[in-house]
């Protein structure tokens, strides 16, 4: 077996309780009876990721199913299959790696830190025993793997966009995703340069794209982020 990479030692360490506030911002937990929820909570762990760290490794064998409490992540391929893709973005409140874990596979792409970013974890053990148990958790659960089939589907119809415009719109509608990113809410704390990183565009072209979806009344960009004024156009509209 590898050798963990000196990042995810790190984010070992760094490894702590959750507060009562960083409970607050994980979804699932209210699904639970007040047993279920206890046991999750004693398994739970949180950690500081610093820009550039990698919570999951291509080839590393999982160990927790993850969740972003603050920040931003990245979804992607690394440069030994070619050019790096980036499948998707993750924002506060998503959980990733579910498929992942429910196979007790490796993983099949990278997680990395765009920002600083605090990453909750939950032990594979723990994941396993409330698959288990609880009915609430499994519902969870199924209602992710469905909103992450139509994600991917939606990023294969993105891959075939010409318009850096829509192609702009639609990665920003996914980050969006009320279920997959539910602590977003209205504003998405980003840079140009970070969702350059996600889409895939200069952050020029960026720009220029934020700035047309901000005429055609679809977004505001306001200090610091982006408000979404409307969701559906970002995901279905035509330029």
């Amino acid at each position: 077996m590898q050798a963990a990479s000196p990042s995810l030692r790190v984010l070992r360490e760094r490894a702590r309780t959750p507060t009562e506030n960083e409970l607050a911002e994980i979804p699932w937990l209210a699904r639970l009876t007040d047993p279920e929820r206890e046991r999750a909570i004693a398994a739970l762990v949180v950690t500081e990721a610093q820009a550039g760290d990698f919570i999951c490794r291509i080839g590393r064998p999982v160990t927790y199913w993850f969740g972003l409490v603050d920040g931003l992540l990245k979804m992607s391929n690394d440069d030994s299959m070619g050019p790096v893709i980036t499948f998707t973005g993750v924002a506060p409140g998503g959980w990733f790696g579910e498929g992942t874990v429910l196979k007790h596979e490796q993983y099949r792409y990278n997680i990395q830190a765009l920002r600083k970013s605090r990453v909750a974890g939950l032990p594979v053990e723990t994941f396993d025993w409330l698959l288990d148990h609880s009915l609430g958790f499994n519902r969870f659960v199924m209602q992710q793997l469905n909103e992450r089939l139509g994600q991917f589907i939606a990023a294969r119809e993105i891959d075939r966009i010409s318009s850096p415009d829509l192609r702009v719109a639609r990665n920003l509608a996914a980050l969006f995703h009320p279920l997959l990113s539910p602590n977003v809410g209205g504003i998405l704390r980003i840079t140009q340069q970070e969702l350059a990183y996600l889409v895939g565009l200069s952050r020029q072209r960026v720009n220029e794209a934020l700035s047309t979806l901000s005429a055609m009344g679809w977004i505001r960009v306001e200090y610091g982020g982006l408000r979404v004024l409307d969701l559906q156009a970002l995901r279905s509209g035509e330029l």
